[in-house]
């Protein structure tokens, strides 16, 4: 981008950012004031499914995904992991529409609805294209900030939209913290106990890993959700809800090339090398940001206090107690809602 804009321009497009940041930070109290007794009366599963899907052409794809609240709310754009989908926040969006918030949680690249425009395109699944996808989605729907909230998968591309757009964001929830990863990073061995969490990692990049998955993804993703989540009673009608989305016909091909892209075992595109570079130089993240982590997450993470000086805006931790595992949103959606809520008004 290049930087000849005169002083005149400038003070105009100053005062205009003012102008609207005072009307955001509007909403967002609004959206404070509200929150209280919303949250206090929703527990999880309360919820099964939400009013409307929509669709829409964005970058690569024709995205599938679920808008609830105001059309004029503050937008928050909610992103699901592997093997999720939308409805880990069944019960989060109603929280935060009722606060006044305009709610938007789109199906990745490989899940739901989704599909490439291209019968040609890459079915690539590493890091950087899917924050693009997230980019375009955005721009579809001429969004210019808006906040980023995810887990799992979702939260690694929350982090890298908050870290390289960080003009999108407004501000940042992340489960898990901070998740942005190279392939040159990933080349260090790890001790044995760490090795053995990404078992299905080193799985799937054998060919008998992919025939596996593909014909029994919906075994193996129960199994992942009950080995992240092990204290987490979620009953067959939960989990078949989500199953659904992986029937996407790019499913398989994306996951497996995630995860091989991860060991540096397939190459990504070259549109994204660029970008992947800048990734792994591990960027910091300067947007207001809230972490969270469960006290029952049965899948890889990070203590805490490693991943801190990742974020150097305004920030806060929060660990959460009860059983709670990967899929935090799911599990418990106020503490997701209430830190979507905080981290908009830093």
């Amino acid at each position: 981008m290049t930087d000849d804009i005169n002083q005149p321009r400038r003070r105009f497009f100053g005062s205009a950012a003012i102008a609207i940041a005072a009307s955001q930070i509007g909403m967002l109290a609004i959206a404070n004031a509200q929150t209280a007794k919303t949250l206090s009366s929703t527990a999880p599963g309360s919820n099964t499914g939400f009013r409307k899907l929509k669709q829409i052409d964005a970058g690569a794809l024709s995205v599938g995904y679920a808008e609830e609240g105001p059309a004029d709310g503050p937008p928050v754009i909610l992103l699901h992991g592997w093997p999720y989908d939308i409805h880990s926040f069944v019960d989060v969006a109603p929280l935060l529409t009722s606060a006044g918030f305009r709610v938007l949680i789109p199906y990745l690249r490989g899940y739901g609805t989704t599909r490439f425009l291209s019968p040609g395109a890459v079915r690539n699944g590493q890091q950087a294209a899917i924050a693009v996808d997230i980019i375009a989605f955005m721009d579809a729907l001429k969004i210019d900030r808006a906040v980023v909230a995810g887990f799992d998968w979702g939260a690694r591309t929350a982090d890298i939209v908050a870290a390289l757009w960080p003009q999108r964001c407004t501000a940042l929830v992340s489960v898990s913290g901070y998740l942005i990863g190279s392939q040159e990073a990933n080349k260090a061995p790890l001790p044995p106990a760490a090795e053995l969490q990404w078992w299905y990692q080193y799985y799937f990049a054998t060919e008998r890993g992919k025939a596996g998955y593909a014909k029994y993804r919906r075994e193996f993703s129960k199994l992942i959700w009950r080995t992240a989540s092990p204290n987490w009673n979620f009953d067959d009608a939960t989990f078949n809800r989500s199953a659904d989305a992986f029937d996407n016909p790019d499913h398989v091909d994306i996951v497996i090339h995630n995860y091989r892209w991860r060991l540096g075992a397939v190459p990504g595109e070259a549109k994204y090398d660029a970008l992947e570079r800048q990734l792994g130089a591990f960027p910091v993240i300067p947007v207001p940001t809230i972490t969270l982590e469960g006290d029952a997450n049965g899948a890889a993470h990070s203590d805490a206090a490693m991943y801190r000086a990742k974020f150097t805006g305004k920030y806060a931790h929060r660990a959460l107690t009860g059983g709670i595992g990967h899929n935090l949103p799911q599990e418990a959606p106020q503490d997701f809602a209430q830190a979507v809520i905080d981290a908009a008004s830093f």
